[in-house]
């Protein structure tokens, strides 16, 4: 029987300083899978996902790339939402925390928090990581060896825009970030601070008093564990003499919110707080929060406070997942064990790759990613066991009736024991999915699958075809296979949609056919079916090796970035004007270790430009060089110096490739 109600699932915004990876892909498809089960349950569905664009690091990684932040930021969202629509995602609402919407959420809330007396300001001096933008006491750091490579949250050892920790093998002696690993930095300066520590009690209460809020156990006891010393209150605010690139106070026009105020807030804003009183009153609170374990902290403390000042509901449940490694060891650019996604829903099928996330680790736990358990899987499950049980029972339908699914025997008792195991399946299936047991749900999928083959096995239909008086016995138990196959297809739709949908095609249902519901006699029988060959081709050893080659890349090598590069034509790229220049000065811009300002030569005028290259080499080595320039970009402030123009260059392990010319060149040659 469909249910009523209302389903409203998250996956945490995610940040654009990066390509999107196996750890993004893992959230995205696990709320997908819930979103989709519950809308074949009959609830109405909210499923938000979204970017989260300000902050420094995004700003530095534009300032870098020497092109405006509006601009780094909007390619890098597309990224995202071009990859859910690769992976087969069916969220409703894409949110953007560079969204008008959003912005003013945002503005509002912190207005009333201050309104409230929830916000102050206060001079503040101590630790701050640049990577995380997060302040730090002095109990709470530790220090860090040479060559070190950190994660990035889901196990990834990369700079993520900040420019540490790149594995490069360079000795930090720095006081380092208690969570990344990096550099921190001492700063001190005046900022807004919200009252989070005052919440401790009341935060602490509500977690002992609500057993399901966070999940699983484990995330909860550490949850606890952290809120057992002092809690401190929030530094929410950024100076725009440091970080220019977020949303302004509305109380002050100097400072910017800080990068994960903003972001929390993303969950209320999408469905319409402060905009939409009906819609928002509708979905809010959310059902359910899915996150990665290493932003437990700011969803179940952060923003579960702030929820509290600002007199909203707290969220029913936030569930932490664990990270995936790469044949045991941490995914890192440098070790060159980072698989994109989108290849290896291409080598081995987009289904293929949904279910081995979801089946290959317990939701919630740490998981190891192999292309060897991946082909595994799938030949064990999909190929050998699923595969191979439609194609012998559609094989016995089409021998033995003609291709017609006998019709529903009203009262048969030849399938009672496969009618009760399949229903028994069913129910646990449903438990495990309304627990977010995500593996545990395709266990049951998997073992009715065992459960019809005995059955076949046992009822042995090949020796009753052509019997006199067996006719019904056997109509009886190919009608139980056939809408056993129904059953196992309802449970693969959130899990595998398409093959699940290519299933109900080869059993001769209607067009778009959603599975019906998990309850016996969907199926009344008396249709053709229409076999197609096998689902779930099996991956053979010449397969696999191919497989193998198509998502791995040798050690060191970037990874691949084309879902960022638009192909432009000739006429294209001859508006791009690149010309040759002469570098005449070169200075450090202020409160930047990142950024040169150059003053260059370009035959017919000078141009101020600048470039992100300070770390790799110094003003006085740049002095006299010959270069190349792109001079029709528009005027850019970058840390506010204005730059009119870009420097071409490139990176090589670390070392700076500045393109130029010969000695000889002439400044102001255009390049053709």
């Amino acid at each position: 029987m469909k249910k009523a109600g209302k389903f409203y699932v998250t996956t945490p915004i995610y940040y654009v300083n990066d390509v999107p990876h196996l750890g993004h892909v893992y959230t995205t498809v696990a709320a997908d899978v819930l979103a989709r089960y519950h809308r074949l349950e009959g609830r109405e569905v909210f499923f938000l996902t979204g970017t989260d664009e300000h902050g420094q690091k995004a700003d530095q990684a534009a300032a870098r790339l020497s092109v405006p932040v509006e601009e780094h930021v909007e390619a890098h969202s597309a990224v995202f939402k071009n990859l859910w629509k690769d992976m087969g995602i069916s969220n409703d609402d894409f949110i953007r925390t560079t969204d008008k919407r959003h912005k003013k959420v945002v503005r509002q809330a912190l207005q009333t928090l201050y309104d409230k007396g929830e916000i102050y300001s206060d001079v503040y001096e101590g630790w701050y990581c640049v990577p995380d933008e997060r302040f730090w006491t002095e109990k709470d750091l530790k220090g860090c060896g040479s060559g070190s490579s950190f994660g990035d949250g889901y196990g990834f050892g990369e700079a993520n825009g900040a420019g540490f920790g790149d594995g490069s093998g360079l000795g930090y002696k720095e006081i380092c970030c208690p969570d990344c690993g990096r550099p921190v930095q001492r700063i001190k300066e005046k900022n807004y601070f919200f009252k989070m520590g005052k919440y401790r009690d009341w935060l602490i209460d509500h977690i002992k008093n609500h057993d399901g809020f966070i999940l699983p156990v484990s995330r909860r006891n550490e949850v606890l564990g952290f809120l057992e010393k002092k809690l401190e209150d929030l530094c929410i605010s950024r100076p725009k003499t440091r970080m220019s690139w977020g949303i302004e106070l509305p109380f002050d026009s100097g400072y910017v919110t800080y990068v994960w105020f903003d972001a929390l807030l993303n969950y209320v804003s999408a469905p319409g707080l402060y905009a939409q009183d009906s819609r928002f009153d509708k979905w809010w609170p959310a059902d359910l929060h899915l996150i990665g374990k290493d932003i437990l902290t700011t969803h179940s403390v952060y923003w579960i406070t702030m929820l509290k000042a600002l007199e909203l509901p707290i969220p029913k449940r936030i569930f932490a997942h664990g990270w995936w490694t790469i044949d045991g060891k941490k995914m890192s650019k440098s070790l060159g064990n980072v698989v994109n996604p989108s290849k290896i829903a291409e080598a081995v099928g987009l289904d293929q790759f949904r279910y081995f996330l979801m089946r290959e680790v317990p939701f919630g736990l740490d998981g190891n990613f192999s292309i060897n358990s991946l082909i595994n899987r799938i030949n064990v499950d999909l190929a050998n066991n699923l595969g191979n049980l439609i194609s012998r029972t559609l094989t016995m339908i089409k021998k033995y009736r003609g291709s017609v699914v006998p019709r529903k025997i009203t009262g048969g008792t030849n399938v009672e024991n496969i009618k009760t195991a399949a229903m028994n399946a069913c129910e646990r299936y449903s438990s495990h999915m309304g627990n977010a047991a995500l593996s545990k749900a395709l266990d049951e999928m998997i073992m009715l699958c065992d459960e019809l083959n005995r059955f076949i096995v046992k009822s042995r239909p090949w020796t009753l075809a052509g019997k006199k008086g067996e006719e019904e016995k056997l109509d009886d138990i190919l009608y139980g296979s056939a809408e056993t196959l129904r059953v196992i297809g309802r449970m693969m739709v959130p899990f595998m949609p398409n093959s699940a949908q290519s299933l109900f095609k080869q059993l001769g249902l209607r067009a778009g056919y959603d599975g019906g519901t998990l309850e016996w006699g969907c199926v009344e029988g008396g249709h053709e079916i229409a076999p197609e060959g096998a689902l779930f081709p099996r991956i053979d050893e010449k397969k696999a090796d191919e497989v193998k080659d198509s998502i791995t890349r040798p050690r060191g090598r970037e990874p691949e970035k084309k879902s960022l590069e638009q192909k432009i034509s000739i006429d294209d790229f001859k508006k791009v004007k690149i010309v040759t220049a002469t570098i005449i000065s070169a200075q450090p811009v202020p409160k930047s270790k990142k950024l040169l300002k150059l003053q260059v030569d370009i035959g017919y005028e000078k141009r101020q430009v600048v470039a992100g290259i300070a770390e790799r080499c110094s003003p006085e080595e740049l002095m006299g060089r010959r270069v190349l320039v792109v001079t029709n970009l528009k005027p850019v402030k970058i840390m506010g110096v204005e730059s009119n123009g870009m420097l071409l260059a490139a990176s090589d392990k670390g070392k700076l490739i500045l393109a130029g010319t010969s000695e000889d060149a002439e400044p102001g040659l255009r390049i053709t």
